[in-house]
């Protein structure tokens, strides 16, 4: 399949970067998407949500071209990710940030060396302009003064800015947060909620943010997804899902005990399997 030009995705949908066209992907027999249909706007933060297990890190893989669907397709500023050569792939990606559900800073070098790596692996700026790169980026996060700390030396909250600041070191267009507020006390997930949102409004980026934490997207999302059964259960505003009708939807977003998503994982009757074991 040809690639689309970035120039030719733009006039014909020049407000949507990620687009994705009927996507289907199974691990062995498991199906994880089954037609699933999804569009990521431009200069938005979009949330994805859903019960554990519906695919959410999965969906970012593909997007990021680690995997690829069995059927339809990913489109990434009108780019077929499937299509793409490994020399087109890592292009893409030099046009995304990714901060990883735990931070995943290196830990044996201080915060500034970590914010600086992506620029000292993927461009050839000189010390002095990497140097301002840095500190600019730490001083968004509050973090100008740690430098010279390792990670180890960080909390929790503290760390997941460090990483932050680092996936914003090369100015992406699109920056993805899978699982940022796991692990946060309130006060460090209200910083990280806050520097989301002013990030994606000074710098005019697109935010793709895989979470559970519905009361925190509810304050930082301007659309949001809940997948469930391997295609889109629900989409909108929080104004739209809390007043949609499906009976998934109402149990997430009201962290119902009760509904489609059982708490026991199917397995034989309880008491027939007891029985068998004892004859």
């Amino acid at each position: 399949m040809q690639a689309v030009s970035p120039s030719a995705a733009q006039a014909s949908a020049p407000d949507i970067l990620v687009e994705i066209r009927d996507v289907y992907y199974s691990i062995g027999r498991r199906s994880i998407f089954a037609g699933l249909d999804m569009s990521i706007p431009r200069g938005k933060i979009t949330a994805i949500m859903g019960p554990s297990g519906t695919g959410k890190t999965t969906l970012l893989r593909l997007i990021t071209g680690q995997i690829r669907a069995d059927r339809g397709q990913i489109l990434f500023d009108g780019m077929d990710v499937a299509s793409l050569s490994r020399r087109q792939l890592y292009e893409m990606r030099l046009r995304m940030g990714m901060l990883f559900q735990n931070g995943a800073l290196l830990t044996d070098i201080d915060v500034f060396e970590n914010v600086a790596f992506p620029l000292r692996e993927h461009t050839n700026l000189p010390e002095s302009l990497i140097r301002n790169i840095v500190l600019t980026k730490l001083q968004a996060v509050g973090l100008r003064g740690a430098a010279s700390l390792l990670p180890t030396e960080l909390s929790g909250g503290m760390a997941r800015r460090v990483a932050l600041a680092r996936a914003m070191a090369t100015d992406p267009e699109l920056l993805i947060y899978d699982e940022p507020f796991t692990g946060l006390d309130p006060i460090s997930m209200g910083m990280i909620v806050r520097l989301v949102r002013q990030m994606n409004s000074a710098l005019g980026i697109t935010s793709i943010v895989v979470s559970h934490d519905v009361e925190e997207l509810k304050a930082l999302a301007d659309i949001s997804y809940i997948l469930s059964g391997g295609k889109v259960a629900a989409a909108g505003t929080f104004a739209d899902l809390h007043g949609h009708d499906a009976q998934i939807v109402h149990q997430f977003m009201n962290g119902l005990p009760d509904g489609p998503v059982t708490f026991h994982y199917p397995a034989p009757d309880y008491h027939e399997q007891l029985l068998a074991g004892s004859r």
